[in-house]
């Protein structure tokens, strides 16, 4: 489909995109309860989001690779998610450089100045894959990235004002009220906005709200003196938006682990009981950390996020290596903390180690990067802990899989994303059996084990029969389902809180132009 046609069919579409006054914001949030909100009415919605960046990301059926809040944007919808609906992804993988995903394949490496200066070309597949989904869709809610009010990054913007100029949409802008400063970041941006781009905006929402909404009510008509938007609703914070998956790194820096288990809890797991510590080094370029939402859901589990600077603690059952964008240079961090040595520590100490993807790679003797896939083309000796190597090559593995776990003989299910390759004699003892393909290796004594599958704490008779092993007792809770019940509860949520119909209507009048 050419980008025409797809402009053609998108233009009769409703559709409507949320901007926000600055980054984590709860764009992405408040997109996934709208998109389930309106599915529930038997609607076609689809989500999208033009450009992203984060390391979260999930694999599409259709073999590619798009931002994590778009998956679950996606199942607030009740469809699969296709790489059309994140069509560009910016995986960082330094302070300056980020690999580029486009409509789901790996296209390039780029600073951010090189990368100024592709996104004119970057539109026109943006707008192609905006039309592939317009096909087949009654609604799209749209998703910026930032702030609109970014006049540094304005020209040959495709996220925000850029993108919906392009593709002719209506605008609702969000404000997070939690970060202090909510009237002055509205006011202030509609103070950075061309006439046209202030047009587009048709209202704008509150989010994350505490207290007597009716407080902010005097606010309401001073920004629309200053800006003539209307309110379209004041959203109280929604505490159980940390059972949902993150979008990225940002809900890191807001403590997203940071759970303790209530011995007041009579029905918990654990209760009375001292939880048992599962520590996950906080590397630069973690990636997919949602991998660790399952266990932190468990009464009986406490996630120990240990952030740069404090050693791996002490009595921990479980240290766990998530997967990394860059895997040679967050082994380099984890040495330079001295986390080496701590994991050696705790393995002479009878605990045991688990890496995912990059964490498995880590584990064992070698890593190289021939091809600089990674970042600067080299290779590093591995943590020693599993006899395999890995050779980093430019093909990537991007795809679902199921099997067992082999030990225990329970279920799994995930995806697998990575561009390694691992062999070894401990391979001869993986760690899954992927409907007749072995994954992962296993120590000799089974202390160390690592595999490439994501997910695989979300199947609940694993998770239960891996938690024994550490002595936690597993909740009888089926983690799928939560998922579910709290994207209605949102949904709800925002129905009680958003005029819902006048956000439809406002999608429905871009058709009519």
């Amino acid at each position: 489909m050419t980008s025409g046609s797809g402009s053609s069919r998108a233009g009769r579409v409703p559709a409507l995109m949320l901007q926000g006054t600055g980054s984590d914001v709860g764009k992405s949030l408040l997109l996934a309860g709208l998109a389930r909100a309106f599915a529930r009415s038997g609607l076609t919605v689809r989500p999208f989001k033009p450009q992203n960046m984060s390391n979260n990301a999930a694999v599409t059926g259709d073999g590619g690779e798009i931002g994590r809040a778009q998956a679950l944007q996606a199942r607030a919808c009740f469809t699969e998610p296709v790489s059309d609906m994140n069509p560009v992804l910016l995986k960082p993988q330094s302070e300056t450089d980020a690999q580029i995903v486009v409509q789901g394949r790996i296209a390039a490496t780029a600073g951010a100045r090189d990368y100024y200066a592709l996104k004119p070309s970057l539109l026109v597949k943006v707008l192609e894959s905006f039309g592939r989904l317009a096909a087949d869709a009654e609604l799209i809610l749209v998703e910026g990235a930032g702030s609109p009010a970014e006049v540094n990054l304005r020209t040959s913007d495709i996220a925000n004002m850029g993108f919906a100029e392009a593709a002719d949409l209506p605008v609702a802008l969000i404000g997070d009220i939690e970060r202090g400063g909510v009237i002055a970041s509205l006011i202030g941006t509609h103070a950075l906005l061309s006439p046209g781009e202030r047009r587009r905006v048709k209202g704008y929402l509150v989010n994350k709200f505490r207290g007597d909404a009716t407080l902010f009510e005097p606010a309401i008509g001073t920004i629309a003196e200053r800006t003539g938007w209307d309110c379209l609703g004041v959203v109280p914070f929604f505490a159980a938006a940390s059972l949902l998956p993150a979008e990225d790194a940002m809900a890191l820096e807001e403590g997203r682990y940071a759970k303790a288990v209530d011995p007041a809890r009579k029905d918990a797991p654990g209760a009375g009981a001292e939880a048992v510590t599962v520590a996950v080094p906080r590397l630069p370029r973690i990636s997919n950390f949602d991998d660790l939402d399952p266990l932190a859901a468990e009464p009986g589990v406490t996630i120990d996020l240990v952030e740069p600077g404090r050693p791996l603690p002490v009595g921990a059952k479980l240290v766990l290596l998530l997967g990394s964008k860059t895997t040679i240079g967050d082994l380099e961090f984890l040495r330079a903390q001295g986390w080496d040595i701590d994991i050696q520590a705790h393995l002479r100490q009878g605990g045991r180690v688990l890496g995912v993807c990059g964490g498995y790679q880590m584990l064992g003797k070698k890593i190289a990067d021939g091809h600089g896939v990674e970042g600067t083309p080299g290779e590093a000796d591995g943590l020693g802990l599993l006899d395999v190597t890995t050779r980093i090559e430019p093909a990537k593995t991007l795809k679902e899989a199921t099997g067992i776990e082999v030990t225990t003989g329970a279920p799994v299910r995930g995806y697998e994303m990575h561009s390694g390759q691992t062999s070894g004699p401990d391979c001869a003892r993986p760690m899954l059996d992927l409907e007749g393909r072995a994954d992962g290796a296993r120590s000799a004594d089974g202390k160390v084990m690592g595999c490439y599958l994501h997910g695989l704490f979300a199947a609940d008779a694993f998770r239960r029969a891996f938690l024994e092993t550490l002595g936690a007792e597993a909740a009888n809770a089926d983690y799928e389902a939560r998922i579910e019940a709290t994207l209605d509860s949102l949904a709800d949520h925002l129905d009680a809180h958003i005029d819902i119909a006048r956000l439809l209507e406002i999608a429905r009048e871009r058709s009519r132009r």
